[in-house]
């Protein structure tokens, strides 16, 4: 006669674990690194190693003075370096990517606890640091080596203090100036499609980020042409795509429930028009996707399904 086992759950299991899940990250991150490389050379692979050392030297030894386990070998801090790496400018100087994977790791991880407490996203948080603290290195963007000129504007940059708009097929294939990965679209759609393929993000917050940036740009441009972006541009120039792809999807700072995610994208895209259209900065993907950070415990509270067979009490 055979037993009947009773366990508490969860029920399902699943091969997906953090080592796969950012391994995965990294695939698909490869395209995008491939292109800053290809458009900034040797710069770029400066920045990627800089930013990458300081996020896994400062895990190993956070983990190593709190007498926890040596998590290095999940890859959760070489996920977090190339983030960081990928939204900052080619011409960087090394310490300061070093010092941002410091920050990320530091105060934007282990600080909360390690991976999986953190409320911001690590790698936007220490791009904010620093920022903060070295605006102009921040701001100083170097051209690809396929244009003769040694300095730059984003296209962003241009559209807001000069009103001239770089063309679509340009920035598509992202011979422009910017952070080292936010230029060539092609390579950040394929860790996108990559990534959904794998079941390693969902589509939900991606979408209503894009969805959101399109309405808003295309009801102002159609409004006001002369004091909005159209609305291709605003996808494709800038961090938008990085951002909506590799940011807002962080399974830790974003909402867990379906309705909570397609308001986390909603709120995003506001922001960052917002900021871009009347902020005093050229981009707000960052802002955006901090500030809704923020807000993910009170999504996820206002958005939580009832339990099964749960009957509200009624007001007598």
């Amino acid at each position: 006669m055979k037993k009947l086992t009773i366990n508490v759950s969860p029920h399902i299991f699943t091969n997906i674990d953090t080592r796969f899940m950012m391994k995965s990250v990294i695939m698909a991150l490869i395209p995008a690194v491939a292109a800053s490389i290809y458009f900034f050379r040797g710069k770029a692979a400066g920045v990627i190693a800089a930013s990458v050392l300081g996020c896994v030297i400062t895990e190993y030894i956070f983990q190593k003075l709190r007498h926890r386990e040596i998590k290095i070998g999940d890859y959760s801090a070489v996920v977090t370096g190339l983030l960081l790496a990928m939204v900052l400018p080619p011409a960087l100087p090394l310490w300061m990517a070093f010092l941002g994977g410091v920050f990320a790791v530091g105060m934007g991880k282990e600080l909360f606890g390690g991976l999986g407490h953190n409320v911001f996203n690590p790698a936007l948080l220490a791009r904010a640091f620093l920022m903060a603290a070295f605006p102009i290195a921040l701001t100083t963007w170097t051209a690809p080596i396929t244009l003769d000129a040694m300095t730059t504007a984003t296209p962003l940059g241009l559209a807001k203090f000069n009103h001239e708009f770089t063309s679509s097929m340009t920035l598509f294939i992202g011979n422009v100036g910017g952070s080292l990965g936010e230029t060539c679209a092609p390579a950040l759609l394929a860790g996108f499609i990559y990534m959904l393929w794998k079941k390693i993000i969902d589509y939900r917050i991606p979408v209503a980020y894009a969805a959101t940036l399109l309405g808003f740009s295309g009801i102002t441009y159609a409004v006001n042409p002369a004091g909005a972006y159209p609305p291709i541009f605003c996808v494709f120039a800038g961090g938008f795509l990085i951002g909506a792809i590799f940011m807002a999807t962080d399974p830790v700072t974003t909402p867990v429930t379906k309705k909570g995610r397609w308001i986390f994208g909603v709120g995003c895209g506001l922001i960052t028009m917002i900021i871009r259209l009347w902020g005093g900065l050229p981009e707000g993907v960052m802002y955006s996707i901090l500030f809704m950070n923020a807000f993910t415990p009170l999504i996820n509270r206002i958005t939580k399904p009832r339990r099964y067979g749960l009957v509200r009490e009624r007001a007598r």
